[in-house]
């Protein structure tokens, strides 16, 4: 069984699956995501992501690479590998997706009862905001932006298995914790 989660950037979801992966270590494989943006500081190419050139991600797409794949703004793509999966299901783990809402549905789409799919909300856009500008990684342009697209992420939350409102970690973790229990463990 697999797990997809998604969310609003900022609203918790790699949170929230960091406490899972700590809890049981040995049941879970995360997926890296290819992505084409640049690194953060302290991220790492193959763990946190697999940061890929514009060219390298359209090779990837053109050879039918992806399980699914999006372009998020312009030149910023996002996907997951098929190769992904099939290197946690050798390690003979389940798989989490930690991907954006669109992702999300596709990996649900393609992978249907072999998957549960939970859509993490934020208790409200303004606390969004303010967990975004906590960050400290966004220009007001890349804010604007983000908030933007979570009132369009927000609406996708219906096509999900399960919704978390992620206004409490150690509630939407014990949620989350639960779902696990009822459907993977």
């Amino acid at each position: 069984m697999n797990l997809i989660v998604s969310a609003p950037s900022g609203c918790g979801k790699t949170t929230l699956l960091k406490k899972i992966f700590e809890k049981y270590p040995n049941t879970f494989g995360f997926s890296v995501s290819a992505t084409t943006r640049q690194a953060r500081n302290g991220e790492i190419d193959g763990k946190d992501y697999y940061f890929l050139s514009i060219e390298e991600f359209n090779r990837k797409i053109a050879n039918n690479d992806f399980l699914e794949y999006e372009q998020v703004y312009d030149n910023l793509f996002y996907g997951t590998l098929i190769s992904e999966i099939e290197r946690i299901e050798k390690l003979g783990k389940h798989t989490v997706f930690d991907v954006d809402v669109k992702g999300g549905v596709n990996i649900k789409k393609s992978l249907q009862d072999k998957a549960i799919s939970v859509f993490i909300m934020p208790p409200s856009l303004e606390i969004l905001k303010q967990r975004l500008l906590n960050r400290k990684t966004e220009t007001e342009d890349s804010l604007n932006k983000r908030l933007q697209r979570a009132e369009l992420e927000i609406s996708y939350s219906k096509f999900f298995d399960y919704v978390i409102i992620n206004d409490d970690l150690q509630t939407a973790t014990n949620e989350l914790e639960e779902l696990i229990k009822k459907h993977i463990l």
